[in-house]
């Protein structure tokens, strides 16, 4: 049975995740709170690893996901499932669009997208940045404030802000270690 969620929830989450790997963490949350197969905090620690390996984010958190569900056989159903609308959507698109390209109906859908798209990235974003830098938990009132805020890991976001503007050529990965070691050093 977990086999056949695994697939359904992921099958879904691939299919209407238009926009990207960052698309997908929406959903991701939606499965966190529907299933014990990880808590919305792994899916803090899912984002971040997704980040810092290779492979497409939404790719990365769904093998992590269907790893922690049913072990290899899981992850290998939750990747397949996550990737499969996709590719027949592309091999179904790209032998309909040569023929469609210069539809106003088709052109529209595209326009559509785009903000529908951008709305979801940034509200994944925006998850993101509450659970990695305020402590939500924490808030009472207005008065509550300053405990809220993750005072260390808003240093080092603002930090790494301005070394990626001033270190433009410094590779992502030395970043991505950097905050690493930071945090085992510090103990976040």
């Amino acid at each position: 049975m977990i086999f056949l969620q695994l697939f359904w929830e992921f099958f879904k989450t691939g299919l209407f995740a238009v926009g990207g790997g960052l698309a997908t963490l929406p959903f991701l949350k939606q499965i966190a709170l529907k299933y014990p197969w990880f808590t919305p905090a792994d899916l803090m620690n899912m984002i971040a690893v997704s980040e810092s390996t290779p492979g497409p984010i939404g790719v990365n958190s769904a093998t992590y996901a269907g790893f922690h569900a049913a072990g290899l056989p899981g992850a290998l159903m939750a990747t397949f499932a996550l990737v499969l609308p996709s590719v027949v959507i592309i091999i179904a698109i790209s032998r309909a669009l040569t023929r469609f390209r210069e539809s106003k109906l088709v052109q529209s859908a595209f326009y559509g997208l785009r903000p529908a798209s951008a709305g979801l990235i940034l509200g994944a974003m925006a998850s993101v940045f509450a659970a990695s830098l305020l402590h939500l938990d924490l808030w009472t009132s207005l008065c509550s404030l300053g405990a809220v805020l993750n005072v260390p890991a808003l240093l080092v976001f603002l930090g790494f802000m301005v070394a990626i503007r001033l270190l433009p050529k410094v590779h992502p990965i030395v970043f991505i270690a950097l905050g690493a070691v930071i945090g085992i050093v510090f103990r976040f």
